[in-house]
């Protein structure tokens, strides 16, 4: 059992507003240090999207807990000077806003490598540094929609509107954030030189989507070369997930219960074991399928007898047997059903609200034979600032109330 959380000794200085806070969240689940600087009216992070949960909003209390809030005006040679300290005892600067915003202050990259020529600067933001579009205000779902990820749907009235879906972008950029801030600061540890690391959420969001902007590409290029697989006799298919519509050994399909669960039966061995296990080899026999990747598509004939295969066994009992005739089969959850997914249950036990003011999904990775310190509850705007000082730059009273003085903090602090 190690002593220690894997990230304990990195400290982070992360200057962020809203979700883009999300880059060092991570990495505080795994024991890094992060101070969040504050302008003395705080992140309005607080206060958008929803649910507010006891008058704070779901968002900061996810993505800001475990750290430590610190409020500095930067607008002030005295806040800038405190900025610069805590710099040199840090491993990484994030500065999650728009990019520049540092550098107009007299603490982006270029000033603070002076004083600590290890230091990591990661700068996330909407569209990057460079572009047409890099001074273009931006939220979330614009980084999808860019990436070509969410498609538009129209209401009964013709009205076009935004369909629910899986936020990419605004997850992916911090996951990117996070891995370059690592790699960067086991560099600057190795050989003492620091990093300056830029990346933009729509990217992220374009990355995570390569499949089907990478398939459209090759598609460009002549059928001699670029042509679809074996078992769909070399014929082009739709990209990514487009081409699953026609597919019917790999497909969704409607359980006893009114559950649906996804069959995925498109590898011949495990078609057969699946064919054996309801006892209807005759279907195996009339369609045999290829060694791999057949999904058998539109064959409407053998999608009818699975669906009404599907319907004599409950959801619960179709996982039972997949897991027990080895053919794979999932249950189709929702946001709402997944809490109660036995699975998630297991590998995901939630973070309570009586610790961090809700319910919470900690990181995905798992250290064996380790558990990972719980983190702390979101700060409340500069519920750390003297804390911060004491332990980490050894201010006292006196320079405390020097600082305070000064404006470092704000006017009405």
């Amino acid at each position: 059992m190690a002593s220690t959380a894997p990230l304990h000794g990195m400290r982070i200085i992360e200057c962020s507003a809203l979700g883009p806070a999300q880059i060092t969240t991570p990495l505080v689940d795994l024991g890094a240090e992060v101070i969040k600087i504050e302008p003395p009216g705080g992140d309005y992070i607080r206060e958008m999207t929803w649910p507010i949960v006891e008058g704070v909003s779901l968002m900061h209390l996810h993505l800001n807990r475990g750290k430590r809030s610190l409020v500095l005006d930067l607008r002030t040679e005295a806040g800038v000077a405190i900025l610069k300290e805590l710099v040199v005892t840090a491993d990484a600067v994030v500065e999650a806003m728009r990019p520049g915003s540092l550098g107009r202050r007299g603490v982006g990259f270029d000033d603070l490598r002076l004083i600590n020529p290890k230091i990591v600067f990661c700068t996330i933001s909407g569209y990057g540094m460079t572009g047409p579009y890099r001074d273009f205000p931006s939220h979330g779902v614009a980084y999808d929609v860019w990436a070509g990820i969410v498609n538009v749907a129209t209401d009964d009235e013709g009205f076009a509107y935004i369909p629910e879906h899986a936020s990419i972008g605004i997850h992916a950029g911090p996951l990117f954030g996070a891995l370059g801030i690592l790699a960067a600061v086991i560099r600057a540890r190795a050989t003492g030189e620091g990093s300056y690391v830029e990346l933009a959420q729509s990217d992220a969001a374009a990355a995570m989507d390569w499949l089907r902007s990478e398939t459209w590409r090759a598609y460009e290029r002549p059928e001699s070369e670029v042509t679809g697989n074996k078992a769909d006799n070399f014929e082009r298919r739709a990209p990514g997930t487009g081409g699953m519509v026609e597919g019917v050994r790999y497909q969704v399909y409607e359980a006893a219960d009114h559950k649906h669960v996804l069959f995925m039966a498109s590898e011949q061995a495990f078609w057969k074991n699946f064919c054996q296990g309801v006892d209807r080899m005759d279907l195996f026999e009339k369609w045999p399928g290829s060694k791999y990747a057949d999904h058998a598509r539109g064959n409407r004939e053998l999608q009818a007898e699975l669906r009404d295969i599907f319907g004599t066994k409950t959801a619960a009992e179709w996982l039972e047997f997949g897991g027990r005739v080895n053919t794979p089969l999932a249950p189709v959850n929702t946001p709402r059903t997944l809490l109660q997914d036995p699975q998630f249950a297991d590998r995901f036990p939630l973070l309570p609200a009586k610790d961090l003011g809700s319910d919470q999904l900690f990181t995905p990775l798992h250290f064996i034979d380790e558990e990972l310190p719980a983190p702390a509850k979101a700060p409340t705007v500069g519920q750390h600032t003297e804390e911060v000082l004491r332990s980490v730059l050894g201010y006292d009273d006196d320079r405390i109330a020097s600082a305070r003085e000064g404006g470092a903090f704000g006017s009405d602090a």
